[in-house]
């Protein structure tokens, strides 16, 4: 029956949906208020010069972090229709900068040192003035950084990535700065490192060279509960979830997030980039989770982790888990000859890692995993999966915009990455509108925004989709509420990485 309401909803999106104009808002929304329309574009540069932004209600300023000019781009949007570029925070005496988070009149920069593997920086901001306030240090590659919502805590995920020899492994840790005594707690995965077995049997991954746990994991987002007293990671490579405790300032748990089965019928895949068709089918391949950006929110007194299961794989000189179905040597009792497997009209194309799969460890693959799930998911907050979005990412673009399914921008093509992640989603956010919880997920390869009303966590109701012409790669979707917003109505901004633009939606409800 489930499956059943969820082909419905999907034919009566096709029935209610019209198609997108690729200049603006992609279809027309579903009845239920939630209405956001196209406001202005920021040109901020080449690309890499809008990756992560960050909104000080204050000020009405815009920071953004710009990788290109190893800056903080910042812009005035008291008038959405005419965004005022501002003079920029210069970051290159420290390093690059990867992420912002705004508290208060404050701006914290997450800045990774000029060699990544050596501690990085998180430098505080003044957002009125522009004047630094403090400077802490912090893990190796902090790549996101986040104020806890009482503004005490500043919370950094340390990603510890290896050099391209993967002959240094810097630890993934997690720095808690305690904005009341301006203390700096690290902490790392060692706690865990006898629990490894047990986690790898559960879906977790371990399979750097030579690497512990503890130097395994690289964390990658952080979302952060209403009463700040817990946090959540995303171990994004591990395909695993890290529950912290803020009060007493430790690491309680690692849930591993297992995997996908793309033979379940409402996990359809397209696998090649070269059989000449959009077309989902099921097939004897597992997804990974591994999710990029991960949100927290609460519905009706429930607690809620929201991933985008964006999926990532290694691929370094020293050190490639990466390979292609067609070059496997397959176990030909599950992957019988006469299916014709390794075609690349088939799995032949398909991306794998090869770290898992050979079961019997005879030699040959027994099970095809995948990088990522194509899809958003809802978790429990200690880490039991409530809810997937299937295959209905690839349905309601099929849908609405067949043009961008599985669309590589470069090429202007379609179903370029059916091969790889599909649309790889990679950013999540949630915002409350009219006792609402709406969730934006941004997917990366489409260069577009899925807007879904998830006030029923258990079936997300899908809204519109946002995109524009001259936009390429969402990598951060920012939702500010009517109440900080310069209009007086809620914003979402679309900071795009590889066209270095950013644009704002307004919700004209």
């Amino acid at each position: 029956m489930k499956h059943l309401n969820r082909f419905l909803a999907l034919f009566l999106i096709t029935i209610l949906c019209s198609c997108a104009d690729d200049d603006d808002s992609a279809s027309t929304p579903s009845p239920t208020a939630i209405n956001f329309q196209f406001k202005s574009t920021i040109n901020v540069g080449g690309e890499g010069s809008s990756e992560i932004s960050a909104f000080d209600p204050d000020t009405n300023k815009l920071f953004t972090v710009n990788v290109e000019s190893n800056e903080i781009s910042v812009y005035d949007l008291s008038n959405l229709n005419s965004p005022v570029l501002l003079t920029p925070l210069s970051i290159s005496a420290f390093g690059t900068p990867n992420s912002v988070s705004v508290y208060e009149g404050n701006l914290a920069v997450a800045v990774e040192a000029p060699v990544k593997q050596n501690p990085g920086q998180i430098i505080v901001f003044n957002t009125e003035t522009g004047m630094m306030i403090n400077q802490y240090t912090v893990g190796a590659l902090p790549d996101m950084v986040t104020y806890s919502k009482d503004g005490n805590l500043l919370l950094s995920a340390n990603e510890g990535e290896p050099n391209d020899d993967y002959d240094v492994d810097p630890m993934g840790t997690i720095s808690i700065i305690d904005l009341n005594d301006d203390s700096v707690t690290i902490l790392d995965f060692t706690a865990f490192n006898a629990q490894e077995a047990t986690l790898e049997s559960q879906g977790f991954r371990v399979f750097g060279p030579g690497a512990d746990l503890a130097t395994d994991v690289e964390p990658e987002y952080i979302a952060v509960s209403d009463d700040s007293q817990t946090a959540w990671v995303s171990l994004q490579e591990n395909n695993g979830i890290a529950r912290i405790n803020l009060v007493s300032k430790t690491i309680e748990a690692i849930y591993p997030l297992g995997f996908k089965d793309y033979n379940n019928p409402m996990n359809s895949i397209d696998a090649s980039d070269k059989d000449q068709e959009e077309t989902l089918k099921n097939w004897p391949v597992f997804g990974m989770y591994q999710p990029d950006a991960i949100t927290y929110t609460s519905i009706n007194g429930t607690e809620y982790i929201i991933s985008a299961n964006e999926g990532d794989a290694r691929d370094y000189d020293g050190f490639s888990e990466e390979e292609r179905v067609e070059d496997l040597t397959l176990d030909e009792t599950v992957f019988p000859q006469s299916n014709d497997y390794q075609n690349e009209v088939n799995l032949g194309r398909l991306k794998i890692t090869t770290t898992l799969g050979d079961t019997d460890n005879d030699g040959d693959t027994d099970e095809i995993y995948n990088y990522g799930a194509r899809s958003f998911s809802i978790w429990s907050t200690t880490g039991g999966l409530l809810y997937d979005s299937g295959n209905d990412i690839s349905e309601i673009v099929l849908s609405q915009t067949p043009e961008r399914f599985n669309w590589d921008w470069e090429d202007n093509e379609t179903d370029k990455r059916s091969d790889d992640k599909g649309a790889e989603p990679e950013a999540v956010e949630v915002i409350k509108i009219n006792e609402k919880t709406i969730l934006f997920v941004g997917l990366e390869r489409n260069s577009q925004v899925m807007v879904f009303d998830i006030s029923n966590p258990m079936s997300p109701q899908y809204v519109q989709i946002l995109q524009r012409a001259t936009d390429y790669a969402p990598e951060g979707v920012l939702a500010v509420s009517a109440e900080n917003s310069p209009s007086g109505k809620p914003l979402v901004i679309i900071s795009n990485e590889d066209s270095g633009t950013i644009s704002i939606y307004e919700n004209e409800e």
